[in-house]
């Protein structure tokens, strides 16, 4: 009898403890199963320019180092071209030549020229009046009939000659004494803009060869070494502008609840002991087929896709660098 109840004993305490092991086993697994938060992880982000030559050249000097704090209108870079300074040597030469053309056709003849031309207008005032006189002789002798018709034609066409010649030597003295046309003092003006034009063309690809930062920022990486040559747009350096900073989340689109456009939500920054920052949401959009998760099952399940998510910080966070990770947990 005693070993009886000592059997059954046995048996409810085994019974007992597979049952007390059951139960701790159901905890564990409950709170092991049960869903914690969702963990987005983003990364900051910064607006980057790349300095670039509109001309060809050799890299002759780097004014700033990779992490220097640069402004705007700072040097950068200066890139020795030959090829800009005979262009910049001879545009100026073109130049020179057509001002002293324009100053030319504006002055007129010069002086000793007016003065030859006037004499030879003189001259030919003289031809006319011997040759008037000679004609008046020939024809009073041809009248009284004592002079032969072809001497009184021969006369006449002397008159004639001296007459044309005169006018042509009045014409030749009043243009050098009025200078050059109009159109000519047109054209010369034209010659002389065409040429600063070419000048100031040459200028602005010598400003080229001085590299100037266009905003304030952070020399974030620079390709080529001291000496060597760079071709025409080829990148010299980047400068990211540090002020314009936000966040990147890509984000599967069952979890954008509460990452909506003008939303603002919490995040934290491990780099930084995991400061807390505030950011709003200002740029929502998927990235693409690529970039969907496929279903594993044929049925109860829908392919998802992803969306990128910008934010910008609501207030400056110092020390926050590109490529830092934000972590979000989604709640």
């Amino acid at each position: 009898m005693a070993s009886q109840k000592s059997q059954n004993s046995n048996m409810l305490l085994a019974f007992l403890t597979l049952l007390g092991i059951i139960i701790l086993v159901a905890i564990a697994g409950f709170f092991m199963l049960k869903k914690g938060p969702e963990i987005i992880q983003g990364q900051a982000e910064v607006t980057e320019y790349r300095v670039s030559s509109k001309v060809p050249g050799r890299i002759l000097e780097f004014r700033v180092k990779e992490g220097q704090q640069v402004n705007t209108g700072d040097t950068l870079a200066i890139i020795e071209a030959p090829d800009v300074a005979a262009k910049m040597a001879q545009a100026q030469a073109a130049e020179d030549a057509a001002q002293a053309q324009n100053e030319k056709a504006i002055k007129g003849a010069r002086q000793e020229q007016i003065q030859t031309a006037y004499e030879m207008w003189q001259k030919a005032r003289a031809g006319v009046d011997i040759a008037d006189k000679s004609y008046k002789r020939v024809k009073n002798l041809f009248d009284q009939g004592v002079m032969s018709a072809q001497k009184f034609d021969e006369a006449s066409a002397q008159r004639n000659a001296a007459i044309a010649t005169e006018k042509a030597a009045k014409a030749q003295y009043t243009m050098a004494k009025n200078g050059a046309e109009r159109e000519d003092k047109l054209a010369a003006v034209a010659l002389v803009n065409r040429a600063k034009g070419a000048v100031a063309e040459v200028e602005s690809y010598v400003k080229e060869t001085y590299l100037i930062a266009q905003t304030k920022g952070e020399v974030s990486e620079i390709f080529p070494k001291l000496g060597e040559l760079v071709g025409t747009g080829a990148p010299i350096m980047n400068v990211s502008v540090l002020d314009d900073m936000w966040v990147t989340f890509n984000v599967r689109e069952d979890l954008l609840k509460g990452l909506t456009m003008g939303t603002e939500f919490e995040a934290f920054i491990p780099a930084m002991d995991n400061k807390t920052v505030k950011l709003k949401v200002y740029y929502l959009k998927d990235i693409g087929t690529y970039a969907a998760w496929k279903a594993t099952k044929t049925t109860g399940q829908f392919d998802l896709k992803t969306f990128e998510v910008k934010a910008l910080p609501l207030t400056k966070v110092e020390g926050l660098r590109p490529g830092m990770s934000v972590i979000y947990k989604k709640k």
